[in-house]
């Protein structure tokens, strides 16, 4: 009986974590798959803003189709409980990238092109930045809380063979 009651605690921490790891992982889905549906609708367009920008010119004709295709990729790296963790680290990238070039642009161009797509170029400079930092915070958040989970599964793996 004592040992239930102490791996009760347990149990319920690991749950939580799972719980807040499919919460993260659904809203990561949700923001790529959206903002690169919404790429991939207006491509043109995003098409334009990429190779106006002074940062990104030379890539404009490659970048488009790449930033589109890593957003669908990672998305489904989520939906993969074995590929989570991966996907965790390539949004953390993502992110970071995407925060970067908003805060690189804003201090050394006079020209500032939203290339987001959907409600996100909707939004100001400022909140963009902190809406993205919270999905940083949210990635790095998954990171922890996955490889604790996978941490979890091999050590369990590991003691049933013993």
């Amino acid at each position: 009986m004592a040992s239930f009651t102490f791996m009760l605690p347990i149990k319920t921490k690991s749950m939580k974590q799972r719980i807040v790891v499919e919460i993260i992982s659904f809203l990561f889905i949700l923001l790529f798959l959206y903002a690169a549906f919404s790429k991939l609708f207006d491509f043109r367009k995003f098409s334009a803003q990429i190779g106006q920008s002074p940062l990104l010119t030379g890539f404009g004709s490659t970048l488009p189709a790449f930033v589109i295709g890593c957003e669908i990729v990672v998305s489904f790296m989520f939906m993969v409980p074995r590929l989570r963790l991966t996907a965790f680290f390539l949004a953390f990238c993502l992110m970071v990238m995407f925060t970067s070039y908003i805060i690189a642009i804003l201090n050394f161009s006079n020209y500032v092109p939203c290339s987001c797509g959907g409600v996100l170029e909707k939004l100001g400079w400022r909140e963009h930045v902190i809406f993205n930092a919270v999905f940083v915070l949210l990635s790095l958040a998954g990171i922890i809380f996955q490889s604790k989970i996978q941490k979890t599964e091999t050590i369990a793996f590991y003691s049933k063979g013993l």
